[in-house]
């Protein structure tokens, strides 16, 4: 049986964080403080908990403050590998530039930088083994974007609507899933591209090749607007 321990994860962290202007104007939005220190460090601390071992952070706008908040390019310890894109590549396209950096990597945790959980991630790694998908999607059953389809065998059936297929629940991405290195042979170099048509393009392809779960344990935050921003920074993570 293979290890199900994963290695490596890529943090987005190249975003405008257009939505967050002008809080957003002069830092990337992952740098942006709550409780005190970079919305990027929840993730990272909720990623060292399931034993990951080095961090790779893809940068756009503002780079150059990545460099300031981790001067030593690691976290408590853990390595980052910064990937600047002087041109903003977009999820898939972003994966895909960093493939030279997980050449020797079976499977990666793909992880947005604007998020906070505590959502456990180990039942996310049981469900990609257990289905033996090339992907597996972390949902939740309830928030504002109820855009990914799952059937009733866990396979993930459409995404934003697209293929029609209603499947048998509605959920929330919560922008936590594990790609199978092999996948980066579907992605162009250099392509400006969301990583939401390749996964429909495999899906069609391959009808029980995108798996997922749902997993509601924890609460799940967002970093999304002025709005949240503020009551989080008011009220504090919980």
């Amino acid at each position: 049986m293979p290890s199900k321990q994963i290695n490596a994860a890529f943090i987005l962290g190249a975003g405008l964080g257009t939505r967050l202007r002008p809080l957003t104007r002069n830092i990337p939005k992952p740098l942006l403080q709550i409780g005190g220190r970079p919305i990027i460090t929840y993730a990272m601390e909720h990623l060292r908990s399931i034993g990951v071992q080095r961090f790779i952070v893809n940068t756009h706008h503002y780079a150059d403050k990545y460099k300031e908040a981790f001067p030593e390019n690691n976290w408590q310890g853990i390595p980052i590998i910064f990937r600047h894109e002087p041109i903003l590549l977009d999820t898939a396209g972003g994966i895909k530039n960093i493939e030279d950096l997980i050449a020797n990597e079976e499977r990666i945790i793909i992880y947005n930088g604007d998020i906070i959980t505590n959502m456990p991630i180990a039942p996310l790694i049981d469900q990609h083994f257990a289905l033996q998908a090339e992907v597996t999607l972390a949902l939740r059953s309830s928030g504002p974007l109820l855009n990914v389809n799952i059937d009733k065998d866990s396979f993930i059936c459409d995404m934003r609507h697209t293929l029609k297929n209603p499947g048998v629940q509605s959920c929330l991405f919560a922008g936590i899933y594990i790609i199978e290195t092999k996948f980066l042979q579907r992605l162009e170099a250099g392509h400006v591209e969301s990583i939401v048509p390749p996964l429909l393009e495999l899906i069609k392809e391959i009808p029980r090749s995108v798996g997922g779960i749902v997993i509601d344990d924890g609460y799940w935050h967002d970093v999304g607007t002025i709005e949240e921003y503020n009551r989080l920074s008011m009220a504090g993570i919980s």
